[in-house]
C-alpha cells in the first residue's frame, strides 16, 4: 500500500487550518459568526484576547462571576471581579475538569500559560488554554551537524503513550512556554529536560532566529475535542553540533533521537510523520538555509508568508 505524499504547503495547510478571509469571505464569515469573544478586562468594546467555540460556551460551568452576552457573542468577567480574572479562570476550569465537562481537561498538567501576551499579569492552565483560544508560545529548536557527508539534522520521536501526537516525529528540543518565562530560558529547561544539553552548550550556541505562527484547529492527534482554536507563536532556535555531542533522552516525552539527512527529514514530512507545527519549524529551517528555495517550490512565497501568520490576538500583554 503506497504512502500518500503530502506537498510542503500541504504541511502548512494541515497546521495553519483557520480560515483566511481573502480565500473564501463567506466560510469566514460562517466560522467568525459562531465565534464568542473572550474580553479579559471586562471591555467589551476592547480587543478580544481569545476566541471560544458556542458550544465550549454552552458547556463552560460558568459561575455568577461571569458575564455571557450570547447576543453580542462576548465572555467577559464581571467589572467588580475583573481584577481577579486569574481566579476566575482557575476556579471555572477546576470545576469544568470535576464535571469531566472537556475530554481536554484529561491532560491537566498544572503548568500555567500567559494569557494576554507575554507580559500578561494573567494566566491560565495549560490544557484549557485551548477551550479559550488564547495566543499561546513555545520554542522549537533544531539541532544539526555539518559534515563531509554533508547536513544532518537531530530528529526524536515521542513517545507512542503521550496523549497529544503520541509516536509521531518532533524537533529536536520543543516545549510550550510557561507563565513568565523567557523563551531562552524555556529553551534551556526544555533542552535538559528532552536532550540531556547543559545548560552551557544552549546558552553560548544556540541561535535565535526568529518565530513561526500559525493558527491552528485541532484535530484528533492532538487528544481531546476536536475543532477547538490554538493560535500559536514558536520562537526558533538552530544548534549546530559536533559529531561527539549527542541528544540523549531524559524524561518520559521521547522514545529516542536519530541523525538523519536533509533527504530524509524531507520524505518523512512527505509522509506526514511528523507533528504538524514541527514540520513548519523544519520548513523554516530549510528556508534560512537554502534548502527550500524559488527554484525547487513552486509555492515558495506562499509558504515562507504563511510560516509567519499576524496572530490575532495582543502579543505584548
Amino acid at each position: 500500500m503506497s504512502v500518500p505524499v503530502k506537498s510542503n504547503l500541504d504541511l502548512v495547510n494541515d497546521c495553519d487550518r483557520f480560515p483566511y478571509y481573502n480565500d473564501n469571505p463567506q466560510r469566514y464569515k460562517e466560522i467568525f459568526s459562531s465565534l464568542y469573544e473572550f474580553h479579559h478586562d471586562g471591555n467589551e468594546g476592547g480587543a478580544p484576547s481569545g476566541y471560544l467555540l458556542e458550544w465550549v460556551v454552552k458547556q463552560m460551568p460558568w459561575n455568577d462571576k461571569w458575564l455571557i452576552d450570547h447576543d453580542k457573542k462576548t465572555v467577559t468577567p464581571r467589572d467588580e471581579y475583573a481584577q481577579s480574572l486569574t481566579k476566575m479562570i482557575e476556579e471555572t476550569l477546576l470545576e469544568a475538569k470535576a464535571k469531566e465537562s472537556f475530554k481536554v481537561l484529561k491532560g491537566w498538567r498544572n503548568e500555567l500559560y500567559p494569557v494576554t501576551g507575554l507580559r500578561s499579569r494573567i494566566s491560565m492552565e495549560r490544557a484549557g488554554s485551548a477551550l479559550f483560544g488564547i495566543n499561546s508560545y513555545g520554542v522549537h529548536l533544531t539541532a544539526y551537524t555539518n559534515g563531509e557527508d554533508g547536513m544532518k539534522i537531530w530528529v526524536p520521536r515521542r513517545q507512542a503513550h503521550k496523549s497529544t501526537y503520541g509516536g509521531m516525529l518532533d524537533n529536536t528540543v520543543a516545549g510550550g512556554m510557561s507563565f513568565g518565562e523567557t523563551a531562552i530560558d524555556c529553551l534551556i529547561r526544555e533542552a535538559e529536560e528532552e536532550a540531556s544539553f547543559p545548560e552551557d552548550l544552549v546558552r553560548q550556541h544556540a541561535k535565535l532566529c526568529g518565530t513561526v505562527s500559525y493558527f491552528m484547529v485541532r484535530d484528533q492527534r492532538a487528544g481531546g475535542e476536536t475543532g477547538l482554536l490554538q493560535p500559536e507563536c514558536q520562537f526558533v532556535y538552530d544548534l549546530e553540533l559536533t559529531p561527539d555531542i549527542v541528544p540523549k533522552p531524559n524524561d518520559d516525552e521521547v522514545e529516542d533521537f536519530q541523525l538523519w539527512t536533509v533527504e530524509k527529514v524531507q520524505k518523512a514530512l512527505a509522509e506526514d510523520q511528523f507533528k504538524p507545527n514541527c514540520a513548519l519549524v523544519l520548513l523554516d529551517f530549510f528556508v534560512r538555509h537554502g534548502i527550500l528555495t524559488p527554484e525547487n517550490e513552486n509555492d515558495y512565497v506562499e509558504i515562507v508568508s504563511r510560516l509567519h501568520r499576524k496572530l490575532p490576538f495582543s502579543t505584548s500583554g
